[in-house]
């Protein structure tokens, strides 16, 4: 198993690099409460980069996978987090990379591009859309069960919520550490504003499954973002869109397709 240090932590990744060279280089950011294993290995990511010819790099963040797992809620701070996919990119001495990332994975991954969008060639946001925006964020309701409280539960029984029981069956049978992934779930950041959205500097992609209620229309986020575009994937919901063949064939048509007219001058 190959790690790298940030921030302290110990993080676990792949680097997986075809036979007779490679046309280009992807970071995969995998949501919460998966790891590289399950998001990218077995639902064969990593093995259609291969053959595709490139080269595919993905780790499991703090708390997940095999990667080091505080339960400390301080130690997973959105800018923390963001901070670790750079880290990782230093550490192969990687100067610049497309960026992929999905549910968590791809809130982090909008912020790395938003940080330092002269390492980011092309971008991919999947599990997200118009509920990322402002506005349309869905307030808790009084008394309802947090993230936190279901990864705590003393059963997943005792949750009613159907997807924060969902998230934790979901853990449970990934064997995570659901201490850890309470204290990931109470660390996060603030959201993006339009004016960061509309500032956006690299070609973005959104992909979404139909009946997504935790991300919403691919569309309403693609049209926040100049020149971005949006795959609704039919018949998908959160959990089932990332192995859908037609996920692969939106991404692998946006990495290879790209052409610099296809997309406006970024002022």
């Amino acid at each position: 198993m190959a790690t790298f240090q940030s921030g302290g932590f110990n993080l676990a990744y792949d680097d997986i690099r075809p036979a007779g060279g490679e046309q280009g280089t992807v970071l995969l950011v995998h949501g919460f409460a998966t790891s590289r294993a399950e998001n990218w290995r077995r639902l064969g990511w990593l093995s259609a980069f291969e053959r595709k010819g490139w080269r595919a790099i993905a780790f499991d963040h703090r708390g997940h996978g095999e990667s080091d797992k505080p339960h400390d809620a301080a130690a997973y701070g959105r800018e923390a987090m963001v901070g670790d996919i750079f880290a990782l990119m230093d550490h192969l001495g990687l100067g610049r990379v497309d960026l992929m990332g999905y549910s968590m994975g791809a809130h982090l991954s909008l912020r790395a591009a938003l940080n330092e969008p002269s390492r980011i060639g092309k971008l991919v946001l999947g599990g997200v859309g118009g509920k990322m925006l402002p506005g349309r964020r869905e307030a808790p309701k009084a008394g309802a069960m947090t993230m936190a409280q279901a990864m705590l539960a003393p059963s997943a029984e005792a949750i009613t919520d159907k997807t924060l029981k969902g998230f934790r069956l979901f853990a449970e049978q990934q064997g995570e550490d659901l201490a850890a992934l309470a204290a990931c779930s109470q660390g996060r950041g603030e959201g993006v504003s339009e004016a960061e959205l509309f500032g956006l500097a690299p070609p973005t992609l959104v992909v979404a499954g139909a009946y997504d209620e935790m991300a919403g229309d691919p569309q309403d986020l693609a049209d926040a973002i100049p020149g971005a575009t949006a795959v609704t994937l039919p018949g998908c919901d959160h959990f089932n869109a990332i192995p859908h063949a037609l996920f692969k064939a939106a991404v692998f048509d946006f990495l290879e397709g790209y052409e610099e007219d296809d997309f406006p001058p970024f002022e």
